[in-house]
């Protein structure tokens, strides 16, 4: 027994199981770094960051130019976030770069900021609904979610911090698309989601505006949403899939498959019913 390495206990390691690990786990980062230096020292976190730059590129985000005199320009700064699974496991490394809003100016870099984000209520009464009329939910994630509102008013952002353009590191970024930070961001965001569902014969909910319905004779399509988190569920599953793939037409998504774990509750969906509990957050 002194021979055996590790706990007997935990029985046989297979082949399958050492793939998972090193899957999720060996080209993962473990620890958030606390600055810019720190993450430019960790190629995960250089991917990380090359990653979220790429975003930019495809939603078409911002435009480099010279830096204007007569406008101010909003610093930039990256922030580092570890992704959990519900059982606490680090899942992705994921870098997002952010404007520092704080330092906008209320009727001279923007004018609104409110959107509308559903309340845990809501959450609870969607779980309840699906329970009772015997459907399940799915969630879905929309990458970069803020990065395909469209924003009215002219910002200037200072360039990526360790990314800088060598030749032109006095330019600044024209946005042409809302970034995480800035004031109007969400705002931009919500309208973007809510007009191209509108516009695909969505209903809003009157009282929960995060809420959309879709109606195909008798069977039902509803939908919830939180900020770049998207819930939905259907009496017919062909409904479920013809808006995933109207979703993923559209915006860039990852889809995660059934709801198990959602704004700290952790979610379980079977034929006796539906459970909820918060052992993570426990």
């Amino acid at each position: 027994m002194e021979q055996v390495i590790g706990d007997v206990q935990k029985g046989i390691q297979t082949r399958c199981s050492v793939n998972l690990f090193c899957e999720h786990s060996a080209f993962l980062s473990q620890k958030e770094p606390t600055s810019i230096d720190e993450a430019l020292a960790d190629p995960n976190w250089i991917i990380a960051m090359q990653e979220e730059l790429n975003q930019f590129e495809r939603n078409k985000v911002w435009t480099l130019v010279q830096r204007p005199k007569d406008r101010s320009v909003v610093g930039t700064k990256w922030a580092f976030r570890n992704k959990l699974d519900e059982s606490g496991s680090v899942v992705r490394n994921k870098a997002r770069l952010v404007a520092k809003g704080y330092s906008q100016l209320e009727g001279i870099d923007y004018d609104e900021s409110y959107a509308p984000v559903a309340r845990l209520e809501a959450i609870r009464l969607l779980l309840a609904y699906a329970c009772y009329n015997d459907f399940k939910l799915f969630q879905m994630d929309v990458k970069s979610a803020f990065l395909n509102g469209e924003i009215k008013e002219e910002v200037y952002v200072d360039q990526p911090p360790g990314f800088e353009d060598p030749k032109q590191h006095d330019h600044v970024y024209k946005l042409d698309k809302a970034l995480y930070g800035l004031k109007q961001a969400p705002r931009a965001w919500y309208e973007r989601l809510s007009q191209f569902l509108i516009e695909k014969g969505y209903r809003k909910g009157k009282v929960d505006t995060t809420l959309f319905l879709k109606k195909h004779g008798t069977e039902l399509l509803i939908v919830q949403i939180y900020v770049d988190d998207i819930i939905f569920g259907s009496t017919n599953n062909t409904l479920c899939n013809e808006f995933a793939e109207l979703m993923k037409g559209e915006f860039e998504m990852s889809m995660m498959g059934e709801l198990t774990f959602f704004l700290g509750l952790q979610i379980r969906q079977t034929s006796e019913g539906t459970f909820i509990h918060q052992e993570k957050y426990t």
